[in-house]
């Protein structure tokens, strides 16, 4: 970036230092999502119902589904510490792998082998209308997009920054008045933009998937190499999840949402939710009294529009995600764009949740003008170019209408992460945020240290095709998690009691439910018609 928004960013950085205040960055929420398909033995998705002793999927805070039955959805709790949110995310994943009997979890975010869309069974969440909701959007996924796309899984990061932020925060950006929620807001919106700007790093440094199943390519990527008879792959590829193999421009190609603001933000995706889509009236919305899809709009509800991250709020019970965000503005943001890792038990480790914990303070800090349209195609460029080439030597990126060499780019902005690692481990002599910064600079040093290089050393090295790497990667980590000693027992108590009572309020909403489901619906999108 020009040298003046680099003095832009030192004092504002210098301002954090010089505040006064202990531990100014430290302490922000941070939370995990983490999916993952069961499977057989033999590596096939399975197909039995979601384990009753993990709970209902409707209710059940901890351990959910996604698109799929097959698709299970851990969720952690935020935590002050990445140590502790790690650690629960390792109990949750012993406690599911105490009810899957024979089942795994698929190891990778490409999914295990699949015949065709119909392999992929939908989720369902019982006969409430609430239920009937999420199983009739899933159908519209399905029918819109394929149930062999939706079986894709990741790991989403979830972060708010600490309350002690904020105060100097707006001190180091000449911000006057209250710092209430609709200040707050604006400045997650900067790191949102910022994010847009400067995402195609994570790819590049935690991007897992540079290949996939040949029988997940379709004939528009006919053209994408094979690795063996069984796997596709990009050479010099770091997340063909992110890329237009994967979710890039399968779901809403043509869909512009502004990050510019949280009005543009809301106004955007209420029109996407309120205008007709000729195709998807093509397909019918209620035909022979089952639910193709909720609506024939471009976009169902809200979760239907696929971004890299998402500002959210905890949304309370019937309220859309846009009217929370209306109410109350932003309180965390959701970054979507992690692969699961093959060679991380969990799917993630504490070098990357650190890493975009200073990352989203470098977004938040940096300057960040409006987008405009033509920036914007810039940067989906940058990230689909990482996506498909991020290893390839001498890749260039469009930053400010010039190209740059991405490896550039990318010192710089680490060189410019090393100040708020500083902050992140003020009164730590260990130093884990400097030491994550480090570990990252030396996959620009050496790209063979990044996880997709070591995913296709592997293959390479072990003559296997990508579903036996994954399929052998699955079974080592279930053998890893029950046999881990000593197990957690309390908080295995304390999953189970969940489990119980969460079986328990699905019950309960089912039965106090009176209104039609077309009322139901009518209610709930009269929301997103204000």
């Amino acid at each position: 970036m020009p040298a003046a928004v680099d003095r832009h960013f030192e004092r504002r950085l210098s301002s954090l230092i010089n505040s006064g205040e202990p531990g100014i960055l430290q302490g922000g929420l941070k939370g995990v999502e983490k999916e993952s398909l069961r499977v057989h033995p033999d590596g096939r998705i399975a197909h039995t119902p979601h384990p009753e002793g993990l709970g209902s999927a409707l209710t059940s805070a901890h351990v959910t589904t996604d698109f799929s039955e097959s698709l299970i959805e851990l969720v952690t709790p935020t935590f002050t510490t990445s140590w502790e949110l790690l650690q629960y995310l390792c109990d949750l994943h012993q406690f599911v792998y105490r009810h899957l009997r024979d089942e795994l979890l698929w190891a990778t975010s490409m999914p295990c082998d699949l015949a065709s869309d119909a392999d992929v069974p939908v989720a369902r969440y019982g006969s409430s209308n609430v239920g009937r909701m999420k199983t009739a959007y899933r159908n519209g996924l399905r029918n819109r997009y394929g149930g062999v796309m939706q079986a894709i899984s990741g790991v989403h990061f979830n972060y708010s920054f600490p309350d002690r932020l904020w105060d100097g925060w707006a001190a180091a950006t000449d911000r006057r008045g209250a710092v209430d929620a609709a200040a707050k807001s604006e400045g997650y919106f900067d790191l949102l933009r910022n994010y847009r700007r400067f995402g195609w790093l994570v790819l590049y440094l935690f991007g897992a998937s540079p290949t996939v199943g040949r029988s997940f390519v379709t004939d528009a990527h006919a053209d994408v190499p094979a690795l063996d008879a069984l796997t596709a792959y990009e050479p010099y590829g770091t997340s063909l999840r992110m890329s237009d193999i994967g979710y890039r421009n399968r779901i809403q190609g043509d869909v512009s949402v502004s990050v510019n603001s949280l009005e543009h933000y809301v106004r955007d995706l209420r029109h996407a939710m309120n205008t007709h889509h000729p195709p998807y009236e093509k397909l019918g919305v209620r035909v022979d009294g089952e639910y193709r899809q909720l609506n024939a709009n471009i976009l169902q509800i809200e979760n239907e529009y696929y971004s890299f991250i998402r500002p959210k709020r905890v949304a309370r019970s019937g309220e859309s995600p846009s009217a929370a965000l209306l109410r109350a503005g932003v309180e965390y943001v959701e970054v979507r764009a992690l692969d699961v890792s093959a060679f991380d038990p969990v799917g993630v480790n504490q070098n990357k949740l650190r890493f975009l914990e200073a990352f989203c303070a470098l977004c938040l800090l940096r300057a960040s003008p409006p987008i405009q349209a033509d920036e914007q195609q810039a940067l989906d460029d940058n990230h689909l170019r990482v996506a498909r080439r991020g290893r390839e030597p001498g890749l260039l990126l469009s930053r400010d209408g010039r190209d740059v060499p991405m490896m550039q780019w990318a010192r710089e902005l680490l060189e410019q992460m090393e100040g708020i690692c500083e902050l992140l481990d003020q009164g730590d002599a260990s130093r884990p945020y400097a030491a994550s910064l480090r570990h990252q600079a030396e996959k620009l040093d050496d790209v063979a240290r990044t996880p997709s290089a070591r995913m296709l050393t592997e293959l390479r090295t072990t003559g296997e095709s990508f579903y036996d790497l994954a399929l052998r990667m699955s079974g080592l980590h279930k053998a890893y998690f029950l046999d881990l000693y000593p197990p957690n027992d309390a908080r295995l108590r304390e999953f189970a009691a969940e489990a119980e009572a969460s079986i328990e309020e699905q019950r309960g909403i089912e039965a106090a439910d009176r209104e039609s489901f077309e009322a139901y619906l009518e209610r709930y999108f009269r929301q997103s018609r204000r």
